[in-house]
């Protein structure tokens, strides 16, 4: 299937047309716009074959190499093999300050990894324009703001999002700073429906985070007199976060949960909810795959299902795992499951705009980055055609994101983006999950001389990284070196050059570790898996036949980051990189 953003679905009518639309043509007599205009790199010639970019999503390189390391413990071959070449091995940044996070204890993740790599840009991200709105208090004096306000005095805010600290999607302080900022405003009614993590932050930490939000309810429903509860919640893997339309009980199952007050578990509280739901220390169930629960007064009546003209805020800055939830609460003709009943005259908001081409939502609290003048413009600017392919989980971030948070294609004529539908299971089930189909259709267009670059992303080792389980995540390693040694070898035949790299760790830690980095045991004796991404850099490698002998990686630029893959891929190209792009590494 040929796509040019999240796969489309049967009964949903999306707000723009079907075909891909053409954003940034060329000009129309063919030649370069000046303002465009790439010149020939100085010493690099132009290469005869394409250039072939493949990300290995979350495969880093960690400093701890031992049982717990995935890739370590995979060895797989052809990544130690490229590590082995001298000149042409590295690591990059890819967390906190390169990415454009706030700090570098923050962990690097795809949707920022592929904007710096699509852009050659570090630019400020989700959480820290939340940060800075909060600070500002620019947050309270947005159009988006003044939207929902329009339900505090009579009617109930709703907040729904990811409960964590993990800094990914949400950030647990800025959910706190933002209630507190409507309660102060005139908020008399708040209900918080509650995603459980268990994958950006340690698995079980959930029970942790709700007590502490519940604390955080009474002092201000003792000091401002109002009513504030948490009104329903779930994992989520299971609940409400979707992604790229892979599963859309996903989102069924939090309609029911938030919207209409329903779900098979019901509690009094949420402590006791998640508590009951994680199951015996023998037969622990994620955090990030609980079941959806309601929470209920006396009487069994759900205490906070959303009215007609309430208000709704989810609170994710990152994009992906909120727009399949945004259609259900803000498209009228939305086809995809019955939503039994649809709220009149809700007052709907994202924390951010989660994607600017449909322009969903319509209200949010927080504008969106401005990344502009991105690779995938000046390829196309300067007549050079593109492949793009991932599977659904990465789709998005290998066009979307790596085109600066822009749905479409540039110029329809010189770009063609696949998409490999995922499997829809848990990944640690089937862990070689769609490599080799991408990699047979990354070998057809590295053969088809129709591309002057191929771009691919192998999400494995991210994936199933996510799950905890490290056999798993060691095969789904093992899988990637596999494919990325045969996509290698096409590259060769074709007299290709190629560039390697990752845009964040995950599979190089699997478990918990203390402050020394000894790894955390549970009550039973067993290693406290790790389920988040990490701080680890990642590598890169070039090379391929087509690349003279005399092109290595600089040693001038120990601090380099993912940004500085874009400029790259231009001197692999053959071509001088934006002067506003960080620095080529070769």
């Amino acid at each position: 299937m040929v796509c040019c953003g999240p796969q489309a679905v049967a009964g949903v009518q999306e707000p723009v047309a079907a075909p891909p639309k053409t954003m940034a043509p060329t000009t129309a007599n063919g030649n370069v716009d000046p303002e465009f205009a790439l010149a020939p790199h100085p010493t690099i010639p132009k290469p005869e074959g394409p250039v072939l970019v493949v990300i290995l999503d979350g495969f880093g390189e960690n400093e701890f190499k031992d049982e717990y390391n995935a890739v370590h413990v995979a060895k797989p071959p052809l990544v130690s093999k490229l590590q082995g070449v001298a000149k042409r091995s590295r690591t990059l940044r890819a967390h906190g300050t390169a990415v454009g996070l706030p700090t570098d204890a923050d962990m690097g993740n795809s949707e920022v990894g592929h904007n710096a790599l699509g852009s050659g840009q570090v630019v400020d991200q989700g959480a820290r324009l939340v940060d800075i709105a909060l600070q500002t208090g620019g947050i309270f004096e947005s159009e988006g703001w003044k939207h929902i306000s329009e339900a505090f005095e009579h009617n109930t805010l709703h907040m729904i999002g990811l409960l964590s600290d993990g800094g990914v999607h949400s950030r647990y302080d800025q959910v706190v700073q933002t209630l507190k900022g409507a309660v102060e405003r005139g908020a008399k009614r708040v209900r918080l429906h509650v995603l459980t993590d268990g994958r950006d932050v340690p698995d079980g930490s959930s029970i942790q985070f709700v007590q502490q939000l519940d604390e955080e309810l009474a002092a201000l429903n003792a000091k401002h007199g109002v009513d504030c509860k948490i009104a329903s919640g779930g994992g989520r893997m299971f609940v409400t976060m979707d992604r790229y339309e892979a599963d859309w009980d996903i989102v069924k199952r939090g309609w029911h949960a938030h919207v209409l007050g329903k779900a098979p578990n019901q509690f009094k509280d949420a402590v006791t909810a998640v508590k009951t739901l994680r199951g015996p220390e023998d037969k622990k169930v994620s955090d990030q795959n609980l079941a959806p629960f309601v929470i209920v007064d006396e009487e069994g009546k759900a205490v906070g299902p959303v009215q007609d003209n309430d208000a709704v805020v989810l609170w994710n800055f990152r994009a992906d795992r909120m727009v399949s939830i945004s259609k259900a609460l803000e498209w009228k003709d939305f086809k995809v499951f019955d939503r039994e009943r649809v709220p009149e005259n809700l007052k709907f908001a994202g924390m951010m705009q989660y994607d600017g081409d449909l322009g969903l939502p319509k209200n949010f609290l927080v504008p969106p980055p401005e990344i502009k003048k991105v690779s995938g413009e000046y390829m196309v600017k300067n007549g050079l055609s593109t492949f793009a392919c991932s599977e659904t989980q990465k789709f998005g971030h290998v066009t979307f994101f790596w085109n600066g948070n822009r749905s479409g294609y540039f110029d329809s004529k010189l770009e063609t983006y696949l998409e490999i539908p995922s499997d829809k299971v848990q990944f640690n089930e089937k862990p070689d999950m769609k490599a080799k189909e991408i990699t047979d259709a990354g070998k057809e267009a590295l053969k088809s001389g129709k591309y002057q670059m191929v771009r691919i992303n192998y999400a494995n080792p991210d994936m199933v990284g996510h799950t905890g389980d490290l056999n798993a995540t060691v095969r789904a390693v093992q899988t990637v070196d596999q494919c990325l040694g045969e996509l290698l070898a096409t590259a060769d035949e074709v007299n290709a050059r190629y560039l390697v790299t990752a845009d964040h760790g995950n599979a190089d830690d699997m478990v918990q570790r203390d402050k020394k980095g000894k790894p955390l045991m549970g009550e039973s004796g067993a290693p406290l898996p790790l389920t988040s991404h990490t701080l680890a850099p990642v590598p890169a490698f070039v090379g391929g036949k087509g690349l003279p002998d005399s092109v290595n990686f600089r040693d001038d630029l120990p601090k380099a980051g993912l940004a500085n893959i874009t400029a790259t891929m231009f001197s692999l190209l053959g071509l001088q990189a934006p002067s506003h792009y960080e620095p080529s590494l070769i």
